[in-house]
């Protein structure tokens, strides 16, 4: 949860972002309108054919949500944000009609998660991917006003300038990174030992905020850290990685697909934890190497430079030294 916190958080200063470069031509809401239809139809297909833990098509609908807010100042976006979040919160106090499947579900889905990934064809691994939408809808439409709130919180803070100067800003974000990660931490340890035994929701109003609050300090500590003259250098190999997030996020779908279901190597259900993990790291740094060997020609990501030229409606420019030469003909 905090990993989605932060992505959520990231795509609402993405939005932030592309709204400003938008500015200087007309209809920006219709150019962000576009990129986000654009976006679902990648979304679709990622959690319709590949895997249905796909995050691209809520994120499309929240930002479609979200856009008619983008032209509001900062600090009407802080108090959306923030009215999202507490409602977010205290959704277990709402009872509202967001039902979990039972552990008799969950036992059934795990079972026959285990014989079909592992052994099943392609077009039966996409069944009973297809099968289990409805389970997975409820936990999509629990975090949906959270997600909601990242975004906007991403967007007020690209327009408080806070990312535009982190230097001027390291010393008080280094102080929040560490009280946001402290009460994060703190939370999550109050609501696993049940402190409120007589009041049982506060657990879930402090499972419920945990997440965030410590995602916020990670993000506020790496901010800072970046800053720093050794640590800095380093954490900036993570920066291509970052660039090529959509075409990565869909590779690693394709590769770990393959690995583990049945129409490849088979292997769900049939890894250790570690085994699994040092896959995952594996995979990690190669995407790294890769994601800095291609960023040195081009300016996009594959699939980015596919998203960008479908949103315009025109193949953009992808070779570095192709868009120098335009540029110097402009001169």
């Amino acid at each position: 949860m905090k990993a989605f916190a932060l992505f959520s958080l990231l795509f609402g200063i993405g939005l932030g972002i592309q709204f400003d470069r938008l500015a200087s031509r007309d209809r920006p809401l219709y150019w962000l309108l576009r990129r986000l239809v654009v976006l679902m139809g990648f979304g679709l297909v990622h959690l319709l054919f590949i895997w249905n833990g796909d995050i691209l098509t809520e994120y499309a609908l929240a930002g479609l949500l979200v856009l008619p807010l983008m032209r509001e100042d900062k600090e009407t976006l802080a108090i959306c944000s923030l009215g999202l979040f507490g409602f977010y919160v205290f959704m277990p106090a709402w009872h509202l009609p967001i039902y979990w499947p039972d552990s008799a579900t969950f036992t059934h889905l795990v079972d026959s998660a285990n014989r079909v990934y592992a052994q099943g064809t392609l077009a039966e691994v996409i069944g009973h991917n297809h099968g289990e939408l409805k389970a997975l809808f409820s936990l999509h439409a629990f975090v949906f006003p959270r997600t909601l709130a990242l975004f906007l919180l991403g967007v007020c803070i690209w327009r408080s300038g806070l990312p535009q100067n982190l230097q001027r800003h390291r010393r008080g974000l280094f102080i929040f990174g560490l009280i946001a990660t402290m009460s994060g931490i703190s939370l999550t340890l109050a609501a696993a030992v049940n402190v409120f035994p007589n009041t049982p929701m506060f657990g879930a109003y402090m499972s419920n905020l945990a997440p965030t609050v410590q995602a916020l300090g990670y993000a506020a500590l790496i901010a800072a850290a970046v800053q720093l003259p050794y640590l800095g250098p380093f954490l900036k190999v993570f920066a291509p990685l970052g660039r090529m997030a959509f075409t990565n996020y869909i590779v690693q779908s394709l590769v770990f697909s393959w690995i583990f279901f049945g129409y490849g190597l088979g292997q769900f259900g049939h890894m250790s934890v570690t085994s699994a993990f040092l896959l995952g790291v594996s995979v990690y740094i190669a995407q790294m190497i890769a994601s800095a060997w291609w960023l040195r020609w081009f300016r996009f990501g594959p699939l980015e430079w596919l998203w960008r030229s479908l949103m315009y409606g025109h193949p953009q420019v992808m070779l570095k030294s192709r868009m120098r030469s335009i540029e110097l003909a402009h001169l």
